[in-house]
């Protein structure tokens, strides 16, 4: 360790951080996150200063998020009209900020190690996972929260998959960060001293895993009424020509063809697939939409933004129901987006300059409700987020809760809209799908995705994909849809159970290094 030059130790850091992205969609080689927060594990309880390594998980953390999120650069470059260095400027300044946390989660890692005289063993096992987790959880609400490529998202198809509907994914991020801790171990200890490799790094290892597994197989919820028949639409327009008036004519006559084209119990359209606000559509329009509704007996749900007053105006996504009788501007559900996306659809104080350099038609949307009741179609209940919504797992759980308490008929169906073709044909796009598979694994309930470019799919109650489109093409996913209904442990207690875990894995790790 003292051999190696100061700044090799960050450079593996960053290295082993930069690794991360292959451990997420598209790749799915999650043994590859395991194994670099393995090297951080193993490099903090190696180093003797908490300045040190504080400073190994910031390069750390950095490293992950600048190869994990780099298709920003995308959307402000190619579709913003930033120049290039002004973007990946932006890109690495917010990988720095943001990777400060996992700096935190280290350098308290060391500093609680050293202050409490913890030995390797308690401090990979109860210090560790603690703070690693507990920095996960805040990146995901600091300044309006981006827990992009955060640690748990990896295990969508391994076996700590299992604890999603227990403690959610920042809860795997804690269970993630054990094993990774009991690997760092392993190469602690003398060969010599075989019982204690067993018992200290190998079962602990072996238990998790296997205990993961067996919890995949628990049936947290059940079905719920009968199928439905979904017609999920991907309109695939591009970008750069969304907003211009030949495109715009051009996306709204050929959603109009898609969605009268043939019936289905539930027709769903990406977010802002109506690009103009209904005052500005042709007449009868939505008119035409109601009869086929009523005709069909179809649902459509519709993406489009609303404006209430010349300043108040939402993106929302609308469901015209066979009951409708087509009244523009009268609809039987209606869903405004609550969690907005900074830069986006509101511009945070200070940075309208930032805006400025974009030709990105940005504005301040007005936030909706955080808990607004699911539509009902036949049987199910459909509980709809937009966009990035889906990547915050407890505002999910936390309507679904609302709605058991108060006695409402309970969301069975989970539905999330979504344009992001700001990122062009990137990684952006299936590590996407995957931040929806997680929240199908924390609420036992499936999850249905219509999109603009991709990935267009249905999500089963276990996670796993049903079906799917080919990203980048125009084209329509019809599939039949069972919902479910009941109570996981997180929906029940949300976030509150891992913190609560933290704080007690703290706690046990510092009366443990008392009684030495």
């Amino acid at each position: 360790m003292k051999r190696l030059k100061p700044l090799m130790l960050p450079l593996i850091a960053v290295i082993a951080g930069a690794c991360n992205t292959f451990a997420f969609a598209p790749y799915h080689y999650w043994i590859v996150q395991i194994l670099a927060l393995a090297i951080l594990a193993s490099l903090v309880i190696r180093t003797d200063r908490a300045k040190t390594a504080f400073i190994l998980g910031w390069a750390y953390g950095f490293g992950s998020l600048v190869s994990g999120i780099h298709w920003l650069f995308v959307s402000m470059h190619q579709y913003g009209g930033m120049n290039a260095p002004m973007a990946v400027t932006a890109v690495v300044l917010l990988s720095l900020f943001l990777g400060i946390l996992a700096g935190f989660a280290t350098g308290l890692t060391r500093f609680f190690m050293k202050r409490w005289n913890a030995t390797n063993t308690v401090t990979v096992f109860f210090i560790f996972p603690a703070f690693w987790a507990i920095f996960e959880w805040v990146r995901g609400w600091i300044v309006t929260g981006l827990p992009w490529v955060v640690t748990g998202y990896a295990h969508t198809d391994s076996p700590l998959a299992g604890y999603a509907p227990i403690v959610g994914v920042y809860g795997i991020c804690f269970v993630a960060a054990i094993v990774a801790g009991a690997i760092a171990l392993f190469f602690t200890i003398g060969r010599d001293h075989w019982i204690k490799l067993l018992t200290a790094s190998i079962l602990p290892i072996v238990v998790i895993l296997v205990a993961g597994q067996f919890l995949r197989h628990v049936q947290w919820t059940e079905p719920a009424g009968q199928p439905i028949q979904v017609r999920l639409l991907q309109g695939n327009i591009p970008q750069e020509f969304k907003f211009t008036p030949e495109q715009i004519t051009t996306a709204l006559t050929m959603y109009a063809d898609a969605i009268t084209g043939k019936q289905a119990d539930l027709i769903v359209t990406p977010e802002t697939a109506v690009p103009v606000y209904i005052q500005q559509l042709p007449g009868g329009y939505l008119e035409h939409l109601a009869q086929f509704a009523a005709r069909s007996f179809s649902h459509i749900a519709l993406g489009i933004p609303l404006a209430d007053s010349p300043k108040n105006y939402t993106n929302s996504l609308v469901v015209i129901s066979p009951d409708d009788h087509g009244k523009t501007g009268q609809f039987g559900y209606r869903y405004n987006k609550h969690h907005l996306v900074p830069f986006g659809e509101f511009v945070p104080t200070g940075f309208r300059w930032f805006v400025n350099m974009m030709r990105i038609p940005l504005g301040d949307f007005t936030r909706g409700d955080p808990l607004q009741k699911p539509f009902a179609v036949k049987d199910q209940w459909i509980m709809p987020n937009i966009c990035y919504e889906d990547i915050f797992g407890e505002e999910i759980v936390d309507q679904i809760r609302n709605e058991q308490e108060i006695g409402n008929s309970q969301p069975t169906i989970l539905l999330n809209v979504s344009n992001i073709a700001w990122f062009g044909n990137t990684i952006a796009l299936p590590q996407h799908l995957q931040i929806s598979q997680m929240r199908s694994l924390e609420t036992r309930r499936p999850m249905l995705r219509a999109t603009n470019t991709g990935a267009t799919a249905v999500i089963n109650a276990q996670g796993n994909i049903q079906a799917t489109l080919t990203p980048y093409t125009r084209s329509e996913l019809d599939v039949t849809v069972q919902g479910y209904h009941g109570s996981t442990p997180y929906i029940r207690y949300g976030n509150l159970l891992i913190l609560a875990i933290a704080v007690l894995f703290l706690a046990i790790g510092k009366f443990a290094s008392r009684q030495r």
